[in-house]
């Protein structure tokens, strides 16, 4: 108790400056996702999204939020908030609301992923020769897929809440390992989580649902984080920051693929307006019934 009421005295008094940048990194992580929500919902569709990638994402979200939870370190500060102010207590916790929050953004994205999966009609089904088939018609993926990867990832978040839980109520002392295990699970997922989206988005040239704005955001934030961890850890916290610098690379080329494509686009757009402007004829023609003059010839 003397060490833990140690610990309470230092985290009664928090410095102002890191509760700042605290605040200001929790905001930064939920704002990087909004745009991919408000992308999903406005476009009533999560067509383009590889549900490898969300699969990845939810797992590694799962894995550092049980993380951090079950460490020794964030226990203390827990127990320390029935001993210290509400605001001192808010500061402890930042870290563990800046995990939680990027998780749970993250399976907010899975559900939409799955709400607003493309289905085909049946009509479509049908004359297709595949009776319920639906499935994402660019990329491939089916209804199926999109439901294993929510079922997976629910599962996985139960496994691992049930195997935290008895951990702590009958082998608290394999909480540490536990947590070691969860850490290196993260990181290892985090690190492959955009591949599949990169190989996806470059099989439809087009991001479609993807979310540009939420990568520019994300992408030099990465860097940003490994940066500040890398200050505080040194070259022996290589581990902990050099996964963000991976992410980061590989944010970075996704975000570079979506921007080229929109620039492509655009430079197609341009040319098929001045097309249209040089032969009006042709847009004409176009806009004319195929079936003018033809009405006499039904019975």
């Amino acid at each position: 108790m003397d060490s833990l009421s140690k610990h309470c005295q230092d985290l009664a008094d928090p410095d102002i400056g890191n509760f700042a940048v605290s605040i200001f990194i929790l905001c930064g992580i939920l704002v990087s996702y909004l745009p991919q929500h408000a992308k999903i919902i406005m476009r009533r569709s999560s067509e383009g999204l590889s549900p490898w990638f969300v699969l990845l994402g939810t797992t590694s979200g799962t894995c550092a939020i049980a993380n951090i939870l079950v460490l020794p370190r964030s226990r203390e500060d827990i127990g320390c908030c029935s001993e210290i102010g509400g605001f001192a207590c808010g500061a402890a916790l930042l870290g563990i609301a800046q995990v939680g929050v990027q998780w749970s953004c993250f399976f907010l994205i899975m559900l939409l992923f799955l709400v607003f999966f493309p289905r085909e009609d049946a009509a479509e089904s049908t004359h297709s020769g595949h009776m319920h088939a639906e499935h994402d018609p660019q990329a491939g993926y089916t209804w199926q897929q999109a439901l294993a990867v929510v079922g997976l990832s629910i599962a996985h978040f139960f496994v691992v809440f049930l195997i935290s839980v008895v951990l702590l109520a009958r082998f608290p002392n394999q909480l540490q390992l536990w947590a070691n295990i969860l850490g290196i699970v993260a990181t290892c997922l985090a690190s492959i989580q955009y591949i599949p989206q990169i190989y996806t988005t470059w099989k439809l040239q087009e991001v479609l649902s993807l979310s540009v704005p939420m990568m520019l955001i994300q992408t030099p934030g990465s860097f940003v984080f490994a940066a500040s961890l890398a200050v505080r850890l040194g070259a022996s916290g290589w581990s902990a920051w050099g996964v963000y610098i991976v992410t980061g690379c590989l944010q970075g080329i996704l975000l570079g693929m979506g921007i080229w494509f929109w620039i492509r686009d655009r430079r197609e757009q341009k040319v098929v307006g001045r097309f249209e402007i040089q032969n009006p004829e042709n847009r004409a023609n176009e806009q004319t019934p195929l079936l003018q003059g033809d009405g006499g010839s039904r019975n």
